[in-house]
């Protein structure tokens, strides 16, 4: 069934569906009857819907908070007990951040591993990079499957390395918007104040830019420290000698990520079900981190207590970005032969295919980095998307549920294969 039918079925649009999940939750899916939908489908629709309605999910937010316990509710209805490990962070609050020119205020977004400004920010001359301006554009390449971490390269990697005093960074994607960039860098910042800023004002912009027009660049912040928390579960195995398996994925992000991380965590929720009702052999172990945009603190933190864990694991796996988005191929990362048959076995049972194999050795983006460059014996997949870090990932229109089960039943049953194997 189509992700519209479904909202249909409800009786709404997707701009009540935040008020109907509030007002009704114990009625949630009320019409399964008449529904296509099979059991998995309604459970993976109410968790993304869920997860979507909650709001922003950046990190250390009062939304991020409420997801966590919201999760870990979700762990409790499967009979397994979850752990909320917190890890400190001094998080990052915009107070204002625009830039102003030839009597217009054009509102962004700033850059969150750069620098920032007092509230008068800083003024000069604009041009374009290379130029002698003192405050420069550039503009963002759009995601794209094949080549993670491109568009944190090029023209804004330089100009963030140059000695402006301002960089205004165009953000690029499927359509004109704002596709924020995230935050790799955030523990060790570098740069001139960045302000982010949809493309929708790309020809305006180049036009004063042409000229040298005099603008003003805002990139006001506060500091809170606080904590964030990731989101833990242990199953335990028959024999707890045996090598853990591990199953990991963000939960964490800019916007409300509907795709970006609610089909990965409704994957992992599924997985949690499927091991709690068998008798697994071996310990089965969960993660969902927090801090994935602002350097991937998450995952930083529980290994820091778990130091031995990426080259102690039987197996990792790690769900990534925009499972089950629409019409999107799929990118697997994996480290050893054996597991890349599992992976293309579990997919071949519920007729997915990989669509691209990284580069034996590359490293894959986010999470999944951390885990390579630890060791681990890991299988990483991630799904292309058309709205990567864009107010338009939202329930229901950028999720297919339909081919979430489809990666949802191959993980959780393939999961099950490895967490029977004695050997």
């Amino acid at each position: 069934m189509r992700r519209r039918d479904f909202v249909t079925l409800l009786g709404g649009t997707a701009s009540v569906w935040p008020l109907f999940l509030a007002s009704a939750p114990s009625r949630l899916l009320a019409r399964e009857q008449t529904s296509s939908f099979d059991g998995l489908e309604q459970r993976l629709a109410e968790a993304i819907a869920a997860y979507d309605a909650q709001g922003n999910h950046r990190t250390a937010t009062v939304p991020d908070s409420a997801s966590a316990e919201w999760l870990a509710r979700q762990i409790q209805q499967s009979g397994v007990q979850p752990t909320l490990e917190s890890f400190t962070l001094s998080r990052i609050d915009p107070l204002s951040c625009h830039l102003r020119i030839a009597g217009r205020r054009i509102d962004g977004v700033p850059l969150y591993d750069g620098a920032f400004t007092g509230s008068e920010g800083v003024r000069g001359t604009l041009g374009p990079l290379g130029s002698d301006a003192d405050i420069v554009w550039v503009e963002t390449e759009p995601f794209t499957l094949i080549e993670p971490r491109k568009e944190l390269g090029g023209a804004v990697a330089e100009a963030r390395r140059g000695p402006h005093r301002g960089v205004i960074v165009l953000t690029r994607g499927s359509r004109p918007g704002l596709f924020l960039l995230n935050a790799p860098s955030f523990k060790a910042p570098f740069g001139p104040p960045a302000v982010q800023i949809s493309s929708a004002e790309s020809q305006w912009l180049k036009a004063h830019a042409q000229v040298r027009t005099e603008i003003s660049l805002v990139a006001q912040v506060g500091r809170t420290t606080t904590n964030a928390v990731n989101v833990t579960a242990r199953i335990a195995g028959s024999s707890p000698g045996l090598a853990p398996l591990v199953v990991t994925t963000p939960r964490s992000g800019w916007w409300e990520c509907a795709s970006e991380r609610g089909g990965g965590l409704a994957c992992w929720l599924e997985t949690i079900r499927r091991l709690a009702a068998a008798a697994p052999a071996r310990d089965c172990l969960f993660a969902a981190f927090s801090g994935h945009e602002i350097g991937f603190l998450g995952i930083d933190a529980y290994l820091a207590s778990r130091p031995d864990l990426a080259k102690r694991a039987y197996a990792w796996i790690h769900l990534g970005a925009n499972i089950g988005a629409p019409q999107q191929p799929n990118q697997v990362h994996v480290c050893d032969p054996s597991l890349e048959g599992w992976i293309t076995a579990a997919l071949q049972k519920e007729g997915l295919s990989i669509d691209h194999k990284a580069e034996a050795g590359s490293v894959p983006r986010g999470e999944a980095g951390t885990i390579h460059r630890g060791g681990a014996r890991y299988v990483a997949l991630v799904c292309g998307t058309e709205v990567f870090h864009n107010t338009a990932d939202r329930w229901p229109d950028a999720v297919d549920v339909t081919m979430v089960a489809r990666y949802a039943r191959s993980f959780a049953t393939g999961a099950m294969e490895l967490a029977l194997q004695r050997s």
